[in-house]
């Protein structure tokens, strides 16, 4: 949800907030370079200008490029996990635990978490 823009909890006081805007910036940085990249490609520039090209902070870019990547984002988060590691989510009937290293040998990744809000996790 920081990727998406969706999920910036740092904290309260005037350093956290300083920390919040410096992150969105960065990552506004980061996202108009890929914005201007993906311009550049396959003859795709005004289909990529009209999808993109109105959102100035590229929430919508954020949002897509996540979820073309999330697979591998979960892959490098859980790859240093040990093999008895567990994921868990409480499911309202109890917790349902995902084995074999945080998820990470899984076939589909972990999407509740996805959406969780960062303070609780």
């Amino acid at each position: 949800d920081i990727i998406r823009g969706k999920d910036l909890f740092i904290g309260y006081d005037e350093k956290d907030r300083k920390e919040k805007k410096q992150l969105q910036q960065n990552l506004k940085k980061i996202f108009g370079n890929i914005y201007k990249e993906l311009k550049k490609k396959n003859g795709k520039k005004e289909e990529i200008e009209t999808r993109y090209g109105s959102d100035k902070d590229f929430f919508q870019l954020r949002e897509d490029w996540w979820t073309a990547n999330r697979d591998e984002v979960w892959k490098a988060i859980t790859c240093k996990a040990e093999r008895d590691d567990t994921y868990s989510i409480n499911t309202g009937n109890g917790i349902t635990s995902f084995d074999f290293k945080c998820g990470h040998e899984e076939s589909r990744v972990l999407t509740n978490l996805d959406y969780v809000p960062q303070y609780l996790r």
